[in-house]
């Protein structure tokens, strides 16, 4: 199950990182803009998963069952909600692109090239949402083959349009960060076209009719927002953490953030390990939870958090192994190049505790339907430790940019503390959709 997400995401990372380096040999502000106009998108992308994550709880535990009609109302609520969600990114990326990029910066250079591309970028929210919902409804329902070939190849698409159209290539002039704009967009309507037409033509468990996903009532309309509000508060709450994390490290100085975005790029490539274990976790756990083997269950959320924090060991070494590669991909100054080096020793050293938090709150817990104590989990000490240490030391102490950033990780280590007595105590495990169970199944 983990193996196939793992592929996924590390294309994608792959892809983001290579985009990056495009975009970076145009220079320093080019990749401030780029990096600062994707935490918009990156908002967004929180809260379809947060809704779409929150969703794939019921779609688990519904596969180990077996409840088909239960798989497609739960995803037409999905769709639902995920859409409307797209509807509202895209009119604001055109209409106040501008002022979403003057919240992350006060570089007019850098607002100005970041205006460009939000604008741009902005009809791919829609396809994107889509795309969304089926690739966590295939991962529940363990078809997760089908959503790595649709990213490959999209993500593929995305690689090589970006170096035709941020640097021109014959006839098709050179467009900068536009051109990286305008190859996302394509590549996510490629996504999108490729999910929904193999879905329905290898006759999938979601792939139902309008009405299959219009199927769900009120009890169960209930049932689902009390379980997913709070995941997508969680996601929200967490996305604008990280969106302030960014609004810190560019009210330091342009250096900054262009060390920040590039040491966020090159980690996801090594940061798909954990968020593969995590939401392979959360649908095997979720299945055995379905299926009404609970102590199942609580043996596989120990072992593979277990797991997790000893892949993470080895995934941290790899991710240091890369820091000599810095100024041989990008077109940074010498001081990006050492604060970049300096936050990849501090990343590495938090991996083992960044990745027992996401088995927990990505597999274990949300898997398990404990999104209420998932919020004060994920949230607590980054909103009341880290961010307010990292704001002072910026605003008022001016310290180095090093030390900003191990304040901002410095939350990683106390959150294990709180994830591994939740562990311990099984207080995690709740069966949701077992008032389904008195209900047969339509025919």
């Amino acid at each position: 199950m983990a193996i196939p997400i793992m592929l996924q995401n590390l294309v994608n990372a792959f892809v983001n990182m290579v985009d990056t380096v495009m975009i970076g040999r145009l220079g320093t502000v080019e990749i401030a803009a780029v990096g600062l106009g994707n935490q918009f998108f990156f908002l967004y992308n929180m809260i379809l998963f947060g809704i779409s994550s929150g969703g794939a709880i019921f779609t688990a535990q519904f596969w180990g069952r077996q409840d088909i009609p239960g798989i497609r109302k739960n995803m037409g609520l999905c769709l639902i909600l995920t859409l409307g969600t797209g509807v509202f990114f895209t009119l604001a990326s055109l209409l106040f692109s501008r002022e979403i990029m003057g919240i992350y910066s006060k570089d007019p250079a850098v607002i100005s090239a970041g205006t460009v591309y939000l604008r741009t970028l902005s009809p791919s929210y829609i396809p994107y949402a889509l795309s969304f919902v089926f690739i966590l409804t295939l991962r529940s329902t363990e078809k997760v083959r089908l959503a790595m070939e649709a990213s490959v190849i999209a993500l593929s698409i995305n690689m090589i349009l970006n170096y035709v159209f941020i640097f021109g290539l014959g006839s098709v002039p050179a467009m900068g960060v536009q051109g990286a704009a305008a190859a996302t967009v394509i590549a996510r309507l490629a996504e999108m076209i490729i999910l929904i037409s193999v879905s329905y033509g290898r006759s999938y468990v979601l792939a139902g009719s309008i009405r299959d996903f219009l199927g769900f009532n009120r009890p169960f309309a209930r049932q689902f927002f009390r379980i997913t509000t709070p995941v997508v508060c969680n996601e929200l709450l967490w996305s604008l953490g990280v969106t302030v994390q960014n609004i810190i490290m560019a009210r330091t100085h342009t250096d900054a953030i262009a060390a920040f975005n590039i040491t966020n790029t090159v980690s996801q490539l090594t940061f798909v390990v954990f968020i593969g274990l995590g939401n392979g976790a959360a649908v095997l756990v979720g299945n055995r939870i379905g299926a009404g083997a609970e102590d199942t269950a609580r043996i596989y959320a120990s072992r593979l958090t277990r797991f997790s924090v000893l892949v993470a060991v080895a995934v941290g070494l790899i991710f240091l192994s890369l820091s000599p590669l810095i100024p041989l991909l990008f077109n940074v100054n010498p001081n990006v190049i050492a604060i970049t080096s300096a936050m990849f020793i501090i990343l590495s050293c938090s991996y083992p505790f960044k990745a027992f938090n996401m088995s927990m709150i990505v597999g274990v817990c949300r898997a398990g339907g404990d999104t209420v104590f998932c919020i004060f989990y994920d949230l607590f000490f980054m909103w009341c430790f880290s961010l307010p240490l990292a704001a002072a030391a910026t605003f008022f102490f001016r310290v180095p940019v090093w030390l900003i950033f191990l304040f901002i990780i410095a939350e990683e280590p106390l959150k294990t503390i709180l994830g591994f007595r939740r562990l311990r105590t099984g207080k995690w495990l709740h069966n949701v959709v077992s008032a389904e169970r008195e209900r047969p199944a339509p025919s």
